[in-house]
């Protein structure tokens, strides 16, 4: 069944409460869809995975009703932001037990003819990382989940006397333990989200990208079927080679995590992502860009010293959370470069810039990849 409109694109007010600054002009297109009436998406709609084919973008998008359940709709646009077809009814639902709370946040990539749809299941405790492939777009088979499913107890074992490793991998860990959540044999899976495929394999195998709070790594697989507990046991045990971005800015004072898919550029991947700054008012979600090595991404070569850009209208700065912009999927016509997100968990919007803009500006601000490397990497 389908439901196909096309939503008025309003231009709200500005708020200049918060002001960010950045030399790359983003131009604000506006609100692309809402909530509805329908059951499914009656409380909102946010953080939508875009694939490009041609002049038509296909929109994955999790929608949630009350009780904050979350399954995964789907528009189709006709160039960036013209709605043609929106389903009236989920387009992927809930199924098994590890995803019963919802499917959140998807992203989604084509690799050779095969769509690679990655979400988060949420069961109301775990928060754990799915794929689900597709030939044609719109049937999906779901592959389980491709994350660790390994305790926090677990996972403190094995990193706390990891060298180089922030002490913010073990935040979770001490929040559910202080609020009891490990009491009485209890345990809850290490949560790992924001799951993102790199649109091709490169040497070889599959990369994706993940997020580990609080930085931002990459796995290498040359199939799904190597993920098991065992592959990622090893994994962990050296987390701090796998790291591709880390907070060390002014806006990322919370952590980082990955956003739409990497972009293939002439001067290497280019991540939108978003960063999460710590304010008195609470957390401030950021859009961020970095560009990283073509051949091993955890070199990072650059990144933005400001946010791409920030929570500055109203309906990005009032909503389910407030002071929210969450990029999760892009399109590009020509040199536009058309950002979608999640704006205050609410509702989904889009922003674009020219990517040579962005590019030039990145390699204004490039640093050595010596210095990014004792950054970021080394023996765990």
């Amino acid at each position: 069944m389908l439901y196909s409109f096309q939503l008025a694109i309003p231009r709200e007010l500005h708020d200049y409460s918060i002001d960010y600054y950045s030399m790359v002009h983003v131009q604000r297109e506006g609100i692309l869809l809402e909530k509805t009436h329908l059951d499914f998406e009656s409380e909102g709609v946010l953080n939508p995975g875009c694939l490009q084919s041609g002049s038509s973008v296909h929109i994955y998008y999790r929608a949630f009703k009350k009780g904050n359940i979350s399954t995964i709709g789907y528009c189709r646009l006709d160039g960036p932001l013209d709605i043609v077809e929106r389903l009236a009814t989920p387009l992927i639902s809930h199924e098994y037990p590890f995803e019963s709370q919802g499917l959140e946040d998807p992203r989604i990539v084509e690799i050779d003819g095969v769509c690679y749809l990655t979400y988060t299941g949420y069961d109301g405790v775990n928060a754990l990382g799915v794929l689900a492939t597709s030939t044609d777009k719109k049937n999906f088979k779901k592959h389980s989940v491709i994350t660790p499913r390994i305790s926090y107890r677990e996972f403190k074992h094995i990193i706390e006397h990891r060298t180089g490793i922030s002490e913010k991998y073990l935040f979770h860990y001490y929040l559910f333990k202080e609020h009891g959540l490990l009491d009485n044999g209890n345990e809850i899976m290490l949560w790992d989200k924001d799951l993102a495929f790199f649109p091709r394999r490169i040497n070889g195998k599959f990369a994706l990208l993940h997020r580990i709070f609080p930085d931002i790594q990459i796995v290498y697989f040359s199939s799904p079927e190597e993920l098991t507990d065992d592959f990622w046991r090893d994994y962990l045990h050296n987390i701090k080679q796998h790291i591709v971005l880390a907070p060390q800015l002014y806006y990322e004072t919370s952590h980082v995590g990955a956003g739409a898919p990497p972009i293939e550029t002439d001067d290497g991947w280019l991540l939108i992502s978003h960063a999460v700054e710590m304010t008195p008012r609470g957390k401030v979600y950021h859009a961020a860009a970095s560009l990283h090595d073509i051949n091993d991404p955890t070199i990072e070569l650059s990144r933005l010293a400001d946010p791409l850009f920030s929570p500055e209208y109203l309906w990005e700065k009032n909503g389910y959370i407030g002071n929210v912009v969450f990029p999760t999927g892009t399109a590009l016509f020509g040199n536009q470069l058309y950002m979608y997100y999640g704006a205050a968990d609410s509702r989904i919007a889009v922003a674009s810039l020219r990517i040579d803009d962005l590019l030039l500006e990145l390699s204004k601000q490039r640093r050595t990849v010596s210095a990014i490397s004792a950054t970021n990497k080394g023996t765990a």
